[in-house]
C-alpha cells in the first residue's frame, strides 16, 4: 500500500479509502489511486491472505450457465470437496465479467486457490496470478510453470468419432464448431478438435465441410438447418460438443429428416445424451473426474505437498448410441425442406 500511495501522490488512508469505496473520495484521487494500484498490479486481499490465514473456499470460474458438460466438472469438484471444510465459490463469466475481471474478483475474495475452465486470458497473465495463489486451468491445453491443467485429449476423441462415423461408411462428415480467436499453436479443446478433423478428413482424400456457430441455441440451430438445407450429400455431422449436437437433431427433426438421413456425433457425453429419446453417440470427456481431479491438484498445492506443475490429462471414450447409422443418402423428396 505504501508504494501505491507514493506512486498515486496520496496517503496510505487516501488509498484505504479508495480500496473500501469509502465516502469522500474525490474523482481525481480515485482515478490516480486505481491508476497506481494497475500499474503496479497491487491486490490489496491478496496480499494479506498470509496474515489472515484460510479462507477454506474454492473459486471455480465458469465460462457460461449453458453447457451441461461444465454442470459435471462442477458436479465433481464438489463432490470431491465432500466432508472437508472446504466449500466453492462458483462465478460464471458472463459479458463484461468474464476472463480476468470474473478470476481476479475471485482471488480478491480471499479463496485459497483458483480453479478456471478455458478462460479468455493468455498464458502469461495465469502465470502471473498462479504467483499468487494456486491456480488450476482446465480443458486448455498450456504448457504452463506456475499452475496445474487438467484436460482431455481432444486429438485422440476426435479420432475415435471420426473413425466411427467412416467405419459406417460416411465421406461426407461435416463439422460444426464454434467461432473461435485464431491461435498458433491451438490449445483450446474446440481448436484442437478442429484441426484433428482437417488433418483426417485430408489424410483421407476427403473434402473439409466446416461450419461455425456462436453458442446461443437458437444460432446454433438456425445454422445446422441451413447447412442441411444446402447440402444434402451430408451424410454425418461430428459436432464439438453435445449441446450443439442436440441442436444438430432438433434441425434434422424440423426438416423431416433423421439420424436414418445424416448420422450425428457429439462430444462431453453429457447426461441427456444418454436419454432413450435422444440417444446421442458421443466422446466421453468424463467430467465429473476433471472437476474431481482439479480440486486434488489444488489441495496438493494449498497443503504446501508439491510447488511444481502438474498436466493430467484424462483418456477419452466414444459411446455408441442410435444417432450414429450406416450412411445412407437422402432422396430428392427427403432433401426437401418443410414449408
Amino acid at each position: 500500500m505504501d508504494d501505491v500511495a507514493k506512486a498515486a501522490g496520496v496517503s496510505k488512508g487516501a488509498v484505504s479509502k479508495v480500496i473500501r469505496n469509502a465516502y469522500g473520495v474525490s474523482d481525481a484521487m480515485r482515478t490516480r489511486v486505481e491508476a497506481a494500484i494497475q500499474e503496479l498490479g497491487y491486490r490489496p486481499r491478496i496480499a494479506a491472505r498470509a496474515m489472515r490465514g484460510s479462507s477454506f473456499s474454492i473459486g471455480l470460474e465458469i465460462p457460461n450457465l449453458g453447457n451441461d458438460f461444465l454442470t459435471q466438472i462442477m458436479q465433481g469438484a464438489a463432490a470431491r470437496l465432500a466432508g472437508s471444510s472446504y466449500q466453492l465459490m462458483i462465478a460464471p463469466g458472463i459479458g463484461e465479467l468474464s476472463g480476468a475481471p470474473v478470476l481476479e474478483n475471485l482471488a480478491d475474495r480471499q479463496v485459497d486457490g483458483l480453479i478456471a475452465i478455458s478462460p479468455e486470458v493468455t498464458p502469461a497473465w495465469l502465470e502471473t496470478l498462479a504467483l499468487e495463489l494456486p491456480v488450476v486451468l482446465i480443458g486448455r491445453h498450456d504448457d504452463s510453470v506456475n499452475y496445474d491443467t487438467v484436460t482431455n485429449d481432444d486429438v485422440a476423441g476426435t479420432r475415435l468419432a471420426l473413425d466411427h462415423l467412416r467405419t459406417l461408411g460416411h465421406e461426407r462428415i461435416a463439422h460444426l464448431t464454434m467461432r473461435m480467436q485464431p491461435e498458433t499453436p491451438p490449445r483450446t479443446p474446440h481448436a484442437l478438435r478442429l484441426l484433428t478433423y482437417e488433418q483426417m478428413t485430408s489424410d483421407a482424400g476427403l473434402e473439409p465441410i466446416i461450419e461455425y456457430c456462436g453458442d446461443a441455441p437458437d444460432d446454433v440451430y438456425a445454422v445446422a438447418r441451413e447447412l442441411m438445407s444446402r447440402d444434402p450429400s451430408i451424410t454425418a455431422v461430428f459436432a464439438g460438443h453435445d449441446t450443439l449436437a442436440i441442436s444438430v437433431l432438433r434441425a434434422l427433426a424440423d426438416l423431416g429428416l433423421s439420424t436414418r438421413h445424416v448420422s450425428v456425433v457429439g462430444y462431453d457425453d453429457i447426461p441427456v445424451a444418454g436419454h432413450p429419446l435422444v440417444s446421442l453417440s458421443t466422446v466421453s470427456q468424463f467430467g465429473e473426474t476433471m472437476g474431481a481431479k482439479a480440486i486434488e491438484l489444488l489441495m496438493e498445492r494449498i497443503s504446501g505437498k508439491r510447488t511444481t506443475a502438474r498436466h493430467y490429462q484424462i483418456h477419452p471414450e466414444l459411446r455408441v448410441r442410435g444417432s450414429s447409422q450406416a450412411a445412407h443418402s437422402r432422396s430428392a423428396s427427403e432433401s426437401r425442406t418443410r414449408s
